[in-house]
């Protein structure tokens, strides 16, 4: 199988959750530059095996997304179509294999729910760090393992590193609201999301931006 193109075996999934407020601004954002990412990395087919979601813990449940933060996905050629707010349930944080928090508050949501989300939840920004700190060479191979046995081990490394890889500043790991805000700040926001991704799909997929 040639390279760039990971070994998804039948059935097996990763399941990835992005976790906001509304879920209508910063989630969705999050969640829809993810799947664009793989896509553009692996191809629709293999990227299925990674599965990206959203929700808030104040979730505006069935809400669109917020008209400027379908603004900013146009602005990346990401696909804003079908989106539709959810709340934040049990369920949600029980199946994903991965959390990642706009806010530290948020992480701490999360993971007072229980269901062991510890030492799979994470702020955004805090997992690009971890992330960025970890040898990819010490993952398993996309290619002969798979992106789902590759992602599931970057979860352990991040979470094994993380007492020893602290925020330089508690507003490091923040991604802030841009509810209400103009089209710049959002389009601010987008960016920041999007440099944080990076990294992070790239270790993900084992394939460079």
């Amino acid at each position: 199988m040639p390279y760039g193109e990971p070994l998804v075996l039948p059935g097996d999934s990763f399941r990835i959750l992005h976790v906001s407020t509304g879920n209508v601004c910063r989630s969705p954002i999050t969640e829809r530059l993810t799947r664009h990412a793989l896509a553009a990395r692996l191809g629709e087919r293999v990227a299925g095996g990674l599965i990206v979601e959203s929700a808030g813990t104040w979730g505006h449940e069935g809400a669109p997304m917020e008209a400027n933060a379908e603004a900013v996905l146009a602005d990346f050629g990401a696909d804003a179509s079908g989106f539709v707010g959810r709340e934040l349930l049990d369920d949600h944080v029980i199946r994903a294999d991965l959390v990642l928090t706009a806010t530290r508050d948020h992480r701490a949501q999360v993971i007072s729910m229980g269901h062991s989300a510890g030492l799979r939840t994470f702020t955004l920004k805090e997992f690009t760090r971890l992330v960025r700190a970890i040898d990819p060479a010490t993952l398993p191979d996309p290619v002969e393992a798979g992106v789902v046995e590759r992602a599931r081990s970057l979860v352990r490394a991040a979470a094994a590193l993380r007492g020893w890889l602290l925020a330089p500043s508690v507003e490091a790991d923040e991604v802030y609201d841009p509810y209400g805000a103009p089209l710049p700040f959002f389009r601010s926001v987008g960016s920041e999301i999007s440099e944080a991704l990076d990294p992070v799909v790239s270790a993900l997929t084992g394939v460079p931006k």
